[in-house]
């Protein structure tokens, strides 16, 4: 999810609407391991006439609610339906007018990674694939740490 203080939820989409670029700083574990809450930085672009595709990765106000980031698992027509990266569950149906930007960089330890790396496209590809059995590879991520003393 988008981290947002009451303050700037509003601020974000007015600057998207001016057609700057925003950086914000994600929140929660939605979107792991894309994102790390405190470390990482979500750099998103207004959407504007973008055609938006499954994978795309969009910036999305739930009605009357919260700004959220998550992918695009599937669209249908005009609906979206969306999911985190570290989600089974999809949401939606999410309607055009209610997606307010696309990630198009990823900024972490100082380092800018760009959304269009073939690379970032091939790994985010397969984990949509393994949207089935995320629960189960969460499951043995954590039974990893445990076992290994790095929680």
């Amino acid at each position: 999810m988008a981290k947002e203080k009451n303050d700037n939820k509003v601020e974000i989409e007015k600057i998207l609407s001016e057609g700057n670029t925003v950086e914000i700083q994600p929140q929660g574990y939605s979107m792991y391991p894309l994102f790390v809450p405190g470390r990482d930085i979500a750099v998103i672009k207004p959407v504007g006439e973008d055609v938006l595709k499954r994978g795309d990765v969009v910036l999305y106000r739930r009605k009357e609610s919260i700004l959220v980031l998550h992918r695009i698992w599937k669209k249908k027509e005009d609906q979206f339906y969306m999911v985190g990266d570290n989600q089974k569950e999809t949401e939606g149906p999410i309607y055009r007018t209610q997606i307010k930007g696309k990630l198009i960089g990823i900024k972490r330890k100082g380092k800018y990674f760009d959304v269009r790396n073939p690379i970032y496209r091939f790994l985010f590809a397969i984990w949509l694939l393994l949207r089935p059995l995320r629960p189960l590879i969460a499951q043995a991520v954590h039974r990893v740490k445990e076992l290994s003393g790095s929680r």
